[in-house]
């Protein structure tokens, strides 16, 4: 990357900066190749951060199928983080996970999990049931229907007709399924396997499988992430992981800088377990220096950047992102190590800047928390508006949920000192209410912004990216206006 004029005796955020255009021979975005090289399989540069009220099974199993990454929090007791990995390891590749409940559900407790939209919907079958056949299925309520449907309605009583099911060995790619769907005229099929059901698809998720690449292990599973913290045995914690079938390992902390963190990154390092190791947060290229000698080959950069954090607010300390990602990641590339840049985005366009100051990768927390997949409960607030609860990682709510083991007397003292949003409503769009939607948007953009710098990859983009200082008029200037002037 380079500046368009001299080098800023500022730092700088993302509304700070622009991208200048080049001469560029990418005739397409889709000759784009967005994968970020870091040493993982992912094959689009977005990750979904390890908070609670971001990344849950559900989401990274979905993140994956599109080429992402999820990290699943270290906040999550070690059993059902174990429980975790291997769900999403089981869950399928080609096509979507089935969300399935029983005929006695009704239509409020599917509300919970899945608001009314178009493309979606439930199988109406026994959830308990292993394996599940295709004869067992009742039917598919479209969840388009719950928002007409009176909440007390059960969902077996809401199935008018069997379900329509293609066969998986019968789909030879992507467009043959969109071709079978549509033809079917129904929102969701059923795929199945020698009678058994194996997932289900639309035709968006058919016409999204022929774009996007999944990120897979050597197996050719789902990819997934976990995080562990720096206290107690983090050896221990990370083989146990490991042997869970995770494919990276985040050792995390707010403040990354620390002896804690280089005690056990060594640890962690030391057990030699094959797995990339991202650690963090910093912000400066000295900290890049020292969790790389501990053992680090990616990091995570970012103090402050975040929707629920009040780090800098609290207590001064941070950095404006995108010269945080631009020390880090040359300081890191000189070691032959990546960058993860960890908050601080709010459109495309933030993305794509982070991606020109070097970063492999980008990290996104509450604009995924807003989405079907993050984990909790859909809530409807007093306009019929839909949202998701998130809050930040150090709020008294996440200090409560991580310390509940301990004494009373203990865990009020670190409830004394918590900081961050503890309670957020993020409301789902009702134009991208899923975190395949985001996706859509957030991928179009950055392939957008790698054709005008003439990059058909990452490490072009990289090279080649020029970016330029405005002031915040000239930032305003490039927002649409919602209604004319």
């Amino acid at each position: 990357m380079r500046f368009s004029g001299a080098q800023p005796a500022v730092d700088l955020t993302y509304s700070d900066v622009f991208l200048v255009p080049r001469r560029s021979a990418v005739t397409s975005r889709l000759d784009v190749d967005l994968s970020p090289g870091d040493g993982t399989a992912a094959t689009i540069p977005l990750v979904s951060s390890n908070m609670n009220s971001v990344t849950g099974p559900w989401l990274a199993a979905t993140l994956a199928r599109r080429g992402g990454l999820g990290v699943l929090p270290q906040d999550m007791p070690l059993q059902e983080l174990d429980a975790a990995i291997r769900w999403v390891k089981d869950q399928p590749v080609s096509w979507d996970t089935p969300r399935v409940m029983s005929p006695a559900s009704t239509v409020a407790e599917a509300a919970r999990v899945l608001p009314s939209l178009d493309g979606h919907g439930i199988v109406v079958a026994d959830p308990e049931r292993r394996p599940l056949r295709i004869d067992d299925v009742v039917g598919i309520v479209p969840a388009s229907r719950l928002g007409t449907a009176l909440p007390d309605a059960r969902l077996g009583d809401l199935v008018r007709d069997r379900a329509t099911a293609i066969d998986a060995d019968d789909v030879p790619d992507a467009r043959a399924a969109f071709d079978l769907i549509d033809a079917a005229g129904v929102p969701v099929v059923c795929v199945i396997r020698h009678g058994e059901l194996v997932g289900t698809l639309s035709r968006r998720s058919a016409l999204r499988s022929a774009i996007y690449r999944p990120a897979v292990d050597a197996d050719g599973r789902l990819l997934v992430a976990a995080a562990i913290g720096i206290n107690g045995d983090a050896a221990a914690k990370a083989r146990a992981l490991a042997a869970a079938g995770v494919d990276v390992l985040v050792v995390d902390t707010a403040h990354g800088h620390q002896d804690g963190m280089l005690r056990a990154l060594r640890e962690v390092a030391a057990a030699d377990l094959g797995l990339p190791i991202v650690a963090g947060n910093i912000v400066t290229a000295d900290g890049v220096r020292d969790l790389v000698e501990a053992g680090a080959s990616i990091l995570k950069v970012g103090v402050g950047p975040g929707a629920m954090c009040t780090t800098r607010m609290m207590t001064a300390v941070g950095r404006p992102q995108f010269s945080a990602v631009l020390e880090t990641a040359q300081a890191a590339a000189e070691l032959g190590a990546h960058v993860w840049a960890d908050g601080g985005v709010r459109y495309p366009r933030d993305v794509a800047l982070a991606l020109a100051a070097g970063a492999a990768s980008v990290m996104i927390g509450s604009w995924f928390a807003g989405t079907i997949e993050s984990p909790g409960p859909i809530r409807t607030d007093d306009d019929g508006r839909v949202y998701k609860e998130s809050w930040g990682m150090a709020s008294t709510k996440a200090v409560v949920g991580r310390f509940d083991r301990l004494e009373a007397y203990e865990r009020a003292r670190k409830e004394l000192f918590a900081e961050g949003i503890s309670s957020s409503r993020i409301y789902l769009d009702p134009l991208r209410p899923g975190v395949e939607d985001l996706l859509d948007m957030i991928t179009s953009g950055v392939r957008s912004s790698f054709t005008y710098a003439g990059a058909a990859s990452v490490a072009e983009f990289h090279d080649r990216a020029t970016v330029g200082l405005q002031s915040a008029a000239g930032y305003e200037e490039g927002k649409a206006l919602p209604v004319s002037w």
